[in-house]
């Protein structure tokens, strides 16, 4: 990534002005979270296509970053070319230094920053990254406020809502992902301390993962906290939740803006969704402001758009956008096996058998693989898809 480049490559939209086109047209703003290895160019691409309005990098390093320019080329991956892809980099560090020089270094290209305070992996906690941050309330709120001082000093509008209408397309968001503690009045603590100024808060928006450090993914959310956490902080800035969202129809919570319309980033016309009641009523959170999906979306990078499975379509939209922004070919084939498989929700029909998914994990080629795709499709009376050649 070069870090000077032409001026025009730095207008963005501010974030904040998303979350408001969303809650403008009655719906959830919809994120992409930060997935190790699989947050790359043309994934990100995929799930715009289908509605998705902020994509999430991977975790990124930012003492790597800021000293390695393979780490920026290879973590940091952007389109110069056609529509902006709304981009949150998200940094793991424990030093306001590294965090603010990364995300100078950063800034020109992306949306916004984010400080992953969630990661739970031993290696992480280790080197006090990720959710182990969510005992040093003091030290986040101090490596925000230097992120956000040095992009001011860059020349960065940096002003929340005043900069959502930014003239030169120059305002930057700064958030944070967290986990949630046992004992919710830490995490209320932690909150409190890194929001800071209420009218003059230190982060644009909150990510808020309801599960602790150490619970697994396979147990379901604490959505009591996750109900109480919005109903405190929900008028003070937007909050986002990460986990359990797999399909919209199967949410462990109600809202009003549960009804689908066409997203910032996409024109996919989707209908009003119906909400199924079950027979344990689900707590009503009006506060909580977006979605954000990591497995699910993997799986079915079409789940915004309101499919409650991937379609086909999503695989040829994803293959070409491979085509266009290239994948290690076992990244790609790891990508097609989790779109063709059963997904996250009610209905695990898969497009491809568990035989076929081994199959495809054998190629060695991408002519291969797309000539094993095609051959599927065939066999289902699908016809494939034309790749002209823009497409590839």
């Amino acid at each position: 990534m070069e870090c000077h480049i032409r001026r025009e490559h730095h207008a963005r939209t501010h974030p904040l002005k998303i979350f408001d086109v969303a809650k403008s047209e009655g719906r959830y703003l919809y994120a992409c979270a930060p997935m190790v290895r699989y947050s790359k160019l043309a994934f990100r691409q995929t799930v715009q296509h289908y509605g998705t309005d902020l994509c999430w990098t991977p975790m990124i390093l930012a003492k790597e970053f800021n000293r390695n320019n393979f780490a920026r080329d290879s973590d940091l991956t952007i389109s110069t070319t056609g529509p902006e892809l709304p981009t949150i980099a998200q940094f793991g560090s424990n030093s306001p230094l590294e965090l603010s020089r990364a995300s100078s270094l950063a800034a020109p290209f992306v949306n916004g920053v984010d400080l992953n305070c969630g990661c739970p992996q031993a290696w992480a906690c280790a080197e006090t990254l990720g959710a182990a941050l969510m005992e040093k309330r003091e030290l986040v709120r101090d490596m925000v406020v230097a992120t956000r001082q040095r992009l001011r000093e860059d020349g960065w509008g940096v002003g929340k809502e005043e900069d959502t209408h930014n003239p030169e397309g120059k305002g930057r968001s700064v958030s944070v992902k967290i986990r949630v503690h046992h004992d919710l009045r830490k995490t209320v603590d932690f909150i409190t301390t890194v929001l800071g100024d209420e009218q003059n808060r230190n982060i644009d928006w909150l990510t808020i993962h309801p599960r602790t450090r150490r619970t697994q993914s396979s147990v379901p959310i604490n959505v009591e906290a996750l109900e109480l956490l919005t109903n405190m902080f929900g008028d003070k800035l937007p909050i986002l939740v990460s986990g359990d969202v797999f399909t919209l129809s199967t949410l462990p919570y109600t809202s009003h803006l549960l009804a689908p319309q066409p997203t910032f980033t996409s024109n996919v016309n989707k209908s009003k969704m119906e909400v199924p009641e079950s027979e344990n009523p689900r707590p009503h959170l009006p506060k909580l402001a977006g979605l954000m999906s990591a497995r699910a979306l993997l799986a079915n990078p079409a789940l915004f758009a309101g499919h409650e499975t991937c379609p086909w379509e999503a695989v040829d939209v994803f293959m070409n956008k491979v085509a266009k922004a290239p994948l290690p070919l076992k990244l790609g084939i790891h990508h097609l096996t989790e779109m063709c498989g059963a997904g996250f929700g009610p209905d695990r029909s898969a497009l491809l058998s568990k035989a076929e998914r081994i199959r495809l994990t054998e190629f060695d080629n991408w002519i291969d693989v797309i000539d094993f795709i095609d051959d599927a499709k065939k066999t289902r009376g699908i016809e494939p898809v034309v790749r002209l050649a823009e497409d590839l």
